[in-house]
């Protein structure tokens, strides 16, 4: 553990040694999620209600996927630079350490100056909460909390696994990015406005559904339109935990697959 700390910490004097960049780079990505949100409003500029549910609960929706998207792109969003490193060889250094490969990476690129996103992101959640006036039990307030940590896990499983097409499809990022960057704009809106090939592929299929949708349903008492039993709106969490395992095997059949730029 001490040596990971250190390579966070290395990453801190990183970005301190330039505050003034540090503190444009951060308020410049404030900007992102209120694009974003924006574009959500706009919306409802033109319809009261989508797939069934109005601006209030969309909101909710949102604000829920932009805390966990903001997570995850703050913890792992980096390891899209793996592409980078395999081209020029620098994970051969990563890889005669005696550390874990992933968690070196993941140590080591902690997007701070991403911290913008993040207050944005959960003041937008807690407007959002606010707004469509939960009736809150203590379980449904655990599930709140727990939510956005959910979808994070489930965005930082999507990051990894797709970041490893890189150890046999080099030029992979923009085919990585619409499955990370995708995910986060499909999780904006219910899963009852796209057609049924969308919704197994990406709502079941990569377990999008479960990072706002579901927990939306369970927080406001609703019924899922789309038929499922009331029980599955609780289970995001456990949908995040089998995304990991997947992710991470998946990892370790990439990682074993890596020949160094030099073989």
């Amino acid at each position: 553990m001490g040596s990971y700390r250190a390579l966070v910490a290395a990453q801190v004097r990183a970005y301190t040694s330039y505050r003034a960049s540090f503190l444009i780079d951060a308020s410049t990505n404030m900007l992102i999620p209120l694009v974003d949100l924006a574009a959500v409003l706009a919306v409802f500029r033109v319809t009261p209600a989508l797939g069934g549910f109005d601006a209030d609960e969309v909101l909710l929706m949102f604000g829920i996927s932009c805390l966990a998207f903001a997570l995850a792109d703050l913890a792992v969003g980096e390891i899209e630079k793996l592409r980078s490193y395999i081209r020029v060889g620098t994970l051969d250094a990563v890889l005669v350490r005696p550390l874990s490969v992933l968690g070196q990476l993941l140590a080591s690129g902690l997007a701070f100056r991403r911290v913008g996103r993040l207050v944005v992101a959960t003041a937008v959640l807690v407007v959002a909460a606010v707004r469509a006036e939960l009736r809150l039990t203590p379980a449904r307030t655990v599930l709140l909390v727990v939510s956005p940590l959910a979808g994070a896990v489930l965005f930082s499983a999507i990051f990894i696994a797709f970041a490893t097409v890189a150890f046999w499809w080099i030029d992979s990022g923009e085919f990585a990015s619409g499955f990370t960057y995708g995910g986060r704009d499909f999780t904006s809106y219910p899963v009852s406005v796209y057609g049924a090939v969308f919704r197994h592929v990406f709502a079941y299929g990569l377990g999008f559904a479960f990072v706002s949708y579901y927990p939306t349903l369970a927080l406001l008492g609703r019924a899922d339109p789309l038929g499922l039993p009331g029980w599955v709106a609780w289970s995001s969490p456990a949908v995040a935990v089998l995304a990991a395992v997947l992710a991470a095997l998946v990892w370790r059949f990439g990682i074993r697959q890596y020949r160094s730029t030099g073989s």
